[in-house]
């Protein structure tokens, strides 16, 4: 008889959900047409639980899990979980660390790159037939060069050496702040985040920060000025947006770039509508390569615990 996982998020990736459903009695909590019914009826036989990082796991359920063996988190958010509660009960809890790191660091390159360029001010110009009506080369604003920007990074975790090694290559110069030094890094460190903000071109936001809310906020964006950048890969909590906002409509901004926001998915009217914004759908690991890499050491994560091993990627255990 196979052994029970309750799914709470969708996977991408038929062939992971193919060798899941191979493997065990897979249950899609997001598809049950009454779930809280059928968990207080089949909680007690779940062995697994495979999540994402924006939906975690209550403590609630979690108490209706007597018998689950492992948390895996697709994703490498784990503020939605109770990392505390789990560890008293030497429950493992695992992210899939490391599989994420290069795509987003791609994808905050490429946000700051198409801010600095106005690549989809450019885009619209030209698919809405502007470029017909006003072909004066002067109907497009100049941009801003990237090449060469001093950029200041906060969060030199995996993902921000990421983004770092990258921008030098564009032989920018390279700043950071974090809670403390690195010594392993070589670029600058900057204690305080607002004045990180006041020496650099571009912020670029790559924290994890589970518990930090609302550190860029009016005065870091005044700090950083109406040439500057900030682009936000890591947590959307980490902006005040209304400050943002204002900033943007103003000119106390250059442009941003978001793939986070504080309440997704509902994004702000005036992010929507500002042409200094460059936004996605929290999408910085939606590759192919990535879904799977990360699909996989979920596999692996769930098939370690239920041997009685410790897996490897966990948290709390």
């Amino acid at each position: 008889m196979k052994r029970r996982v309750l799914q709470l998020n969708p996977i991408l990736v038929p062939e992971i959900n193919e060798e899941l459903a191979s493997l065990y009695d897979v249950h899609k909590f997001f598809e049950l047409p009454d779930p809280q019914g059928w968990l207080r009826e089949h909680g007690a036989a779940i062995e697994a639980v495979i999540t994402g990082g924006h939906t975690g796991i209550s403590r609630a359920m979690l108490e209706q899990l007597p018998r689950v063996k492992v948390v895996a988190v697709n994703g490498v958010g784990t503020d939605a979980v109770d990392l505390a509660y789990c560890a008293s009960r030497a429950l493992p809890v695992t992210a899939t660390l490391g599989a994420l790191t290069e795509d987003v660091a791609d994808l905050a390159i490429g946000l700051l790159i198409a801010a600095c360029r106005n690549l989809c001010a450019g885009d619209r110009f030209v698919r809405q037939g502007q470029w017909e009506r006003f072909p004066n080369p002067g109907a497009i604003p100049l941009a801003r060069r990237f090449s060469g920007m001093h950029v200041g990074i906060v969060g030199m975790g995996r993902v921000g050496r990421a983004v770092a090694a990258r921008a030098a290559a564009f032989g920018c110069l390279i700043s950071y702040t974090d809670l403390r030094p690195m010594d392993d890094v070589s670029s600058r460190f900057v204690p305080q985040l607002i004045e990180l903000a006041r020496e650099c071109d571009a912020l670029v936001l790559c924290a994890a920060a589970d518990k930090a809310e609302g550190i860029v906020d009016a005065a870091v964006l005044d700090a950083l000025g109406p040439r500057g950048f900030l682009i936000n890969v890591a947590r959307g909590r980490l902006v005040r947006e209304d400050a943002l906002a204002e900033a943007l409509a103003a000119g106390r901004l250059a442009g941003v770039g978001l793939d986070v926001f504080v309440d997704e998915p509902r994004v702000p009217q005036a992010l929507r509508e500002s042409e200094r914004a460059t936004l996605q759908a929290h999408r910085a690991s939606a590759t192919w390569e990535t879904r799977t890499a990360m699909g996989r050491m979920v596999l692996d994560s769930v098939a370690q615990a239920l041997a009685g091993q410790r897996p490897a990627m966990s948290l709390t255990t």
